[in-house]
């Protein structure tokens, strides 16, 4: 009973984690009616994060600080720069040009990426169900989009290629940060990074941009709060502890709720709608990725 318990608040945690990380593009298309530029708005979801991610980052220490060198703090850098800056740039700049929920379509393909990764940089082996659930995935994304660029071209085009960066840069520093995680623990990394993450959105509005950021309307500044509170902040922390009940394995089969929660909220507050092929596509891509946690799930477990 115990352990069903636990399992039960797990997957429960894990679906609020997953839902309220969904809400994030939501948010950005929200705010993008206001016109604020990509830079400002992830310039303020970071900014308003930030607090809550230094006094978590000051009162936590890294769990082996004895097993710590210094390139790993070099490493920290590097992957909060392609993890939590790089990453969130990309996503936010396609959501200038595709639905949100084609945005999470295609960023829920993220743990593909991390097999081929994998497999190209750190010679793992990709066992032909994976091949296989790898092709599926990606047959629904062409599908997915075939209707979309055939009405909208180019536009579309440039939007979908962002978000699979964002994809790609996310999946990257998920294979490379996987080493350094059980060092300082979840917690103290994901803070650390969030920090470098800051940095450099900060460097790149100084160097960039250093248009006014106090000219919008208050809504902007609301939208930016509740991004960076609901869907940044908690589900972070949400989603570490479900990985911490389920298993990281069992967690990623639960991602396919992102999708659907994220074609819904933008159903009822953008007024989205996906055509019936789109949302065939969608439905192919959750089973390929679905086949592919579950592998990798029993591969754990073996």
């Amino acid at each position: 009973m115990k352990i069903s318990r636990f399992t039960n608040s797990g997957v429960l945690i894990a679906i609020i984690g997953i839902v309220l990380f969904s809400a994030k593009a939501i948010m950005v298309k929200l705010a993008y009616q206001y016109g604020v530029s990509s830079i400002h708005l992830l310039l303020f979801r970071m900014l308003f994060a930030l607090p809550f991610y230094f006094i978590i980052a000051k009162i936590n220490k890294p769990l082996y600080p004895d097993e710590i060198k210094k390139s790993d703090y070099l490493w920290i850098v590097f992957f909060g720069f392609i993890g939590y800056y790089l990453a969130s740039y990309f996503d936010f700049l396609g959501l200038k040009h595709i639905k949100a929920g084609l945005e999470r379509i295609i960023l829920f393909i993220y743990p593909t990426l991390v097999i081929i990764i994998g497999k190209i940089f750190l010679k793992e082996k990709i066992s032909t169900k994976q091949i296989i659930a790898i092709l599926i995935t990606y047959f629904g994304v062409i599908i997915t989009f075939w209707g979309e660029i055939q009405y909208h071209g180019d536009h579309v085009l440039l939007g979908g290629i962002l978000i699979f960066l964002s994809a790609l840069t996310y999946a990257s520093y998920l294979v490379g940060s996987g080493w350094l995680i059980p060092k300082f623990g979840v917690l103290v990394f994901t803070s650390y990074a969030m920090l470098v993450s800051t940095a450099c959105v900060i460097i790149h509005y100084l160097i960039t941009d250093r248009t006014s950021v106090f000219e919008y309307q208050y809504q902007v500044y609301v939208l930016g709060i509740l991004m960076a509170i609901f869907s940044t902040v908690i589900p972070s922390f949400l989603v570490s502890l479900a990985i911490k009940k389920l298993g990281a394995s069992n967690f990623s089969i639960l991602g396919s709720i992102g999708p659907i929660s994220t074609i819904i909220l933008a159903y009822f507050f953008l007024e989205e709608r996906l055509t019936f092929l789109q949302i065939i596509g969608a439905i192919i891509v959750i089973i390929g990725i679905t086949i592919v946690s579950i592998n990798k799930s029993k591969k754990v477990k073996d």
